[in-house]
C-alpha cells in the first residue's frame, strides 16, 4: 500500500514539475522581475535560475537572462549660433553683416559713430565732431572757402578771409575827385584808391562798377566821354594793384547824377568824381 501512495506521489511531481517545464518552455526565458521587492526582483533569483528552464534540470546550467537594453545616447549639443563677421552680434540679430574685423559695434551689430557725423568711427579721421556740422567723407568739417577756418566757425564761410573770425575786412570803396576838364588822378588819390584795393583783395567774390562823373559844365556828350575816361583812369588803377580786370566795370554817368549844387564851385568839384559800386 505505501508502495502505491509513494508511486502516486512521485507520479504527481513529475506532473507539476512537467507543467512547470513546459509554462517556462512557451515564456523561453527565465524572467526574475518581481514588482513587491525592493531590488525589483525576486530574492534569490540567481539560485533558481535553473528551476523550470526548457530543456534543463533542476540543477542544470543556469538560464541566460536576457541583456538589459543599451542606454539612449545623449542628445548631441545644440550648434552655437553663427557670428559670421566675429563682432559679438550672431549673425540672427546682425543688422549690420560684414563689419570689419576689430570695429567697434552697437547692439544691432553695426559700427560706432559716436560724434554722430555720419561716419562711422573707423572710418572717422576727425572723431569728436561738434554736433550739427557738416562733415566730408573722412568725418572732417568742411571748409568751403578754404581759407583755413571749418565753416562751422567761419562767420563768412563763403568769403575767402584770413582772418581769425573767416571774414575779411570792411569793403571800403571810397572815391576820389578830378580836377576841371582832367581824366588824371589827383596827387592824393593813389593812397585813396589803395585802401579799396586792399579791400577788394579780401573780397575776392565781390565785382565793382567803377562809374564816372562830371559837373554841368560843357555839352552832355561830352561829359559823358569825359566821364567814362576818368571811370577807365581809376579802373587801370586797380588793375594794377592786383585785381582782376573781370572783376571790374567803368561806366561814365556824364552831369546826370550829381551830388552837390553845380552851381558853386565847390559843389561842382564834388561832382567830378568817380564812385566805386559793388555790383553783387
Amino acid at each position: 500500500m505505501r508502495t502505491k501512495i509513494f508511486g502516486l506521489c512521485a507520479l504527481g511531481a513529475t506532473l507539476i514539475s512537467a507543467g512547470v517545464m513546459t509554462a517556462h518552455a512557451q515564456e523561453g526565458f527565465y524572467d526574475p522581475s518581481n514588482v513587491g521587492s525592493p531590488s525589483g526582483k525576486t530574492t534569490g533569483y540567481e539560485l533558481n535560475r535553473t528551476i523550470g528552464c526548457p530543456g534543463q534540470q533542476l540543477f542544470g546550467t543556469p538560464c541566460k537572462v536576457p541583456a538589459a537594453p543599451a542606454p539612449a545616447a545623449a542628445p548631441a549639443p545644440a550648434p552655437a549660433p553663427l557670428d559670421s563677421d566675429g563682432d559679438g552680434v550672431v549673425d540672427g540679430k546682425d543688422k549690420c553683416p560684414g563689419t570689419p574685423a576689430g570695429r567697434k559695434v552697437n547692439a544691432d551689430g553695426c559700427e560706432l559713430d559716436s560724434d554722430g557725423d555720419g561716419v562711422v568711427d573707423g572710418l572717422d579721421k576727425c572723431p569728436g565732431t561738434p554736433a550739427g556740422r557738416k562733415v566730408n567723407a573722412d568725418g572732417c568739417e568742411i571748409d568751403t572757402d578754404g581759407d583755413g577756418l571749418v565753416d562751422g566757425v567761419d562767420k563768412c564761410p563763403t568769403v575767402y578771409a584770413k582772418t581769425a573770425d573767416g571774414c575779411p575786412p570792411p569793403l571800403v570803396l571810397e572815391g576820389v575827385e578830378f580836377d576841371y576838364d582832367k581824366a588824371t588822378l589827383r596827387p592824393e588819390a593813389p593812397a585813396i584808391l589803395d585802401k579799396t584795393a586792399d579791400s577788394l583783395q579780401h573780397w575776392a567774390n565781390a565785382n565793382i562798377e567803377v562809374a564816372g562823373h562830371t559837373d554841368s559844365i560843357g555839352s552832355d556828350d561830352y561829359n559823358m566821354k569825359l566821364s567814362q575816361q576818368r571811370a577807365e583812369t581809376v579802373r587801370d588803377y586797380l588793375i594794377s594793384k592786383g585785381i582782376a580786370a573781370d572783376r571790374l566795370t567803368a561806366k561814365g554817368y556824364g552831369e546826370t547824377k550829381p551830388v552837390a549844387d553845380n552851381a558853386t564851385e565847390e559843389g561842382r568839384f564834388k561832382n567830378r568824381r568817380v564812385e566805386l559800386q559793388r555790383m553783387n
